[in-house]
């Protein structure tokens, strides 16, 4: 059986982290990861700031960005494997296979391409996910709000249309 965590040490915690991000002792910068993406690509392809300028700017973002997202990837294994007890290596989740096949190569055909365009949008929307969800709403911002509701009447869709069992 599964262990959840009440939904309220969530917001707790949740709310820690965003003041100790957004304060002098933390990162003293809203959270995001898209940023990372370029920044990372201009690591490993060894692209010259003075070119790329945008490289340029996001610099300390990037740098804080993975860190971030390393500290994320381990707390969610340390979480999954010592609190929740609910860690399992899968290459079909049960959903997948409850709604659509169990065909390995089409699952992460459509990860990688719902990536693809995850991370285009993330680009045009001027951020990502979490940039907005966490940050841009903690701030009361209107384009982190107009961002959230087209994400989720997008997820409403989306679940309706790739995971219709009955038909339309």
């Amino acid at each position: 059986m599964i262990r959840r965590i009440p939904w309220w040490v969530g917001g707790i915690l949740m709310a820690l982290l965003l003041l100790f991000t957004f304060s002098i002792f933390g990162a003293d910068r809203p959270i995001g990861a898209s940023t990372y993406v370029p920044f990372a690509s201009g690591i490993i392809f060894g692209l010259d700031p003075e070119q790329y300028p945008y490289l340029k700017e996001i610099h300390e973002a990037g740098a804080w960005e993975g860190v971030m997202l390393l500290g994320a990837l381990f707390g969610g294994f340390i979480t999954s494997v010592f609190i929740t007890k609910s860690f399992r290596l899968s290459l079909i989740p049960t959903g997948w296979k409850l709604y659509k096949n169990n065909s390995v190569l089409s699952r992460l055909l459509w990860s990688f391409v719902a990536g693809f365009i995850m991370i285009i949008g993330a680009r045009m929307a001027g951020g990502c996910t979490s940039g907005h969800f966490l940050s841009g709403m903690s701030q009361a911002a209107i384009s982190s709000m107009v961002f959230g509701a087209v994400v989720m009447l997008s997820l409403v869709v989306t679940g309706k249309l790739f995971y219709n069992t009955k038909g339309l």
